[in-house]
């Protein structure tokens, strides 16, 4: 019965998602809520740049442990134990972001604690997934090449923690290239996905999270500082923004993303896997991430009246993040549709435009305007894609009664 009791348990196709992949996210949502701080602490170019190689380090860890997921059950036997000392890294992952790039005086040398940490993490989950591939020489031997990619890749890191300013951030850019063309240029092939609605139950839950993190940001933006009608409103604006991107993503993305997982088979299937959820899901989640701080700044402008006025317009770095951040995630959305679909989706990409287009003009907008102006956009382009849906079906309902 022990050894019953550790043994590895494969998923099947009607594998869900269990209680301890959620309990395991917990984690990642504490290490966004800290990418964001991150960004929002060092407000400029390189300070954002950090915050988006941060997120791909912590997007890669977690990718990890989803393909892992669809493969066995990490409730049962000895992965829950894998999973469990897989957190209690990850939470010091977590908590060394902060001083990932510039170590604070006293105590450990963070930098270097932080890359341990992170490799500690990817060889857990190597080893976890070589024992689900005791007898898959395919998947033993993929697994093997993406050991062989990580290997420069944490030495790149390593070095990095020698290094201050662009240096040290483009070491960062140099190594994580190399991890990810890996795993690119290496393929579908040899990979398992057992479950496809399980994989993507767990990408739409991290979508989830990274919205949360926008609504937080409102929190924190207004920390404790007074309610007005100004920041009422502004909130209810922040809100809809949320629950607009929200429907973007969950009102067909999501369910047209998953059915083609489920239809295909084989390689097929893994291929799909591979660039619809574990890369295009990146800039999905980073333009989240941004707009997120976009946010929070935004309300610091509003909420604040001893350090800005009522009408003083968010600039810089804070305003390109919001609208940039949203650009980014219309943008990734199309292209998911490109993948799935064979095509555009024309209207998000135009949106995703026009807010660059015309941030240097929103910049001299009024943050609260700004936020009414963003949101509107947003419920404004779900609008005309219900209409014109709705025109579709009709024009088919009248063509075939």
């Amino acid at each position: 019965m022990p050894t019953r009791r550790l043994h590895l348990v494969g998923a099947d196709e009607d594998h869900r998602v269990s209680t301890i992949e959620l309990f395991f996210d917990l984690v990642f949502v504490y290490a966004i809520t800290q990418t964001t701080q991150l960004m929002a602490d060092h407000l400029s170019v390189t300070g954002v740049g950090q915050g988006l190689v941060m997120l791909a380090v912590l997007w890669w860890c977690w990718c990890s442990y989803a393909w892992l997921g669809t493969t066995i059950h990490v409730d049962h036997g000895v992965a829950r134990l894998a999973m469990f000392g897989a957190m209690a890294v990850m939470f010091l992952v977590s908590l060394t972001i902060p001083e990932a790039f510039v170590d604070r005086p006293g105590g450990l040398f963070a930098p270097v604690l932080f890359v341990a940490c992170y490799a500690l993490v990817r060889l857990l989950h190597l080893v976890a997934y070589l024992g689900a591939a005791k007898h898959d020489p395919g998947l033993r031997k993929v697994l093997l090449r993406m050991f062989v990619g990580l290997l420069p890749s944490v030495v790149l890191l390593g070095v990095s923690t020698a290094l201050s300013g662009p240096w040290q951030l483009a070491l960062w850019v140099v190594a994580l290239l190399a991890d990810y063309l890996n795993v690119y240029l290496a393929g579908p092939d040899g990979w398992r996905l057992n479950s496809p609605a399980h994989f993507a139950e767990r990408f739409g839950l991290i979508v989830i999270i990274a919205l949360g993190e926008s609504i937080v940001a409102i929190g924190i933006g207004i920390g404790p500082l007074p309610m007005s009608w100004l920041v009422t409103g502004a909130a209810v604006c922040g809100l809809a923004l949320a629950a607009g991107m929200w429907w973007t993503y969950f009102d067909v993305v999501a369910r047209v993303s998953e059915h083609r997982l489920t239809q295909a088979t084989g390689t097929e299937r893994t291929k799909l896997a591979t660039d619809s959820y574990t890369f295009l899901h990146l800039p999905l989640i980073a333009g989240i991430v941004l707009v997120a701080l976009g946010l929070k700044k935004s309300f610091v402008y509003i909420a604040d009246t001893e350090h800005h006025t009522p009408g003083e317009a968010l600039h810089g770095v804070p305003i390109w993040a919001l609208t940039g951040g949203l650009a980014v995630y219309l943008i990734a959305l199309s292209a998911l549709r490109k993948r799935n679909l064979g095509s555009w989706n024309v209207q998000r990409l135009v949106v995703g435009v026009l807010l660059v287009a015309a941030t240097p003009v929103l910049e001299h907008v009024p943050a609260a305007a700004l936020l009414l102006v963003v949101a509107a956009v947003v419920l404004g382009l779900i609008t005309f894609e219900r209409l014109r849906f709705a025109e579709w079906r009709r024009k088919v309902h009248t063509a075939h009664p």
